[in-house]
């Protein structure tokens, strides 16, 4: 269950690496995550996350009981302190293991939203060319001189 536990990380740890730089390896694990996420994959990466929840519950109940027997019986023994030893690190693994799913599935929503928003820049920008092109620009001149009159004018009634 260690090795299991530990390579999961590893390669969630290498995913989120991924994601933050703009490599062309990026693209790809875009491509597997947003496949990952349509169809039964939801459903499935929900069962998965629960049941290593459910798995950590009990391992953290299990060392809860073992810190009570401690408690009452004043010493523990050395199995005891093993079992402890090996509980808590599978816990501390899987909830590492759920911390990292959790910053993968965000990382991978802001960069599709940020894909999104940088789209809709470059189609306003374009539309905002199109509107200086066809004879906005005039507009905007014109506007940029009556403002100018109509500063002047303020000017001279304030002196008067």
């Amino acid at each position: 269950m260690l090795q299991l536990l530990f390579t999961v990380i590893f390669v969630e740890m290498a995913v989120i690496i991924v994601l933050c730089f703009k490599t062309p390896l990026r693209k790809l694990v875009l491509m597997v995550l947003d496949r990952a996420k349509r169809g039964r994959g939801p459903v499935i990466l929900k069962t998965v996350g629960g049941t290593v929840s459910v798995v950590m519950l009990s391992y953290i109940f299990s060392m809860m009981m073992l810190k009570k027997r401690w408690i009452v019986d004043g010493n523990a023994s050395l199995t005891d302190e093993i079992i402890m030893a090996k509980n808590l690190l599978e816990t501390t693994l899987m909830g590492g293991l759920l911390f990292l799913s959790l910053v993968i599935d965000k990382l991978h929503h802001y960069i599709k939203e940020l894909r999104i928003r940088r789209k809709t820049m470059e189609t306003a920008k374009k539309q905002g060319q199109g509107f200086e092109d066809a004879g906005g620009s005039d507009k905007v001149t014109a506007l940029e001189e009556e403002i100018a009159t109509l500063r002047a004018r303020i000017k001279q009634l304030e002196s008067d």
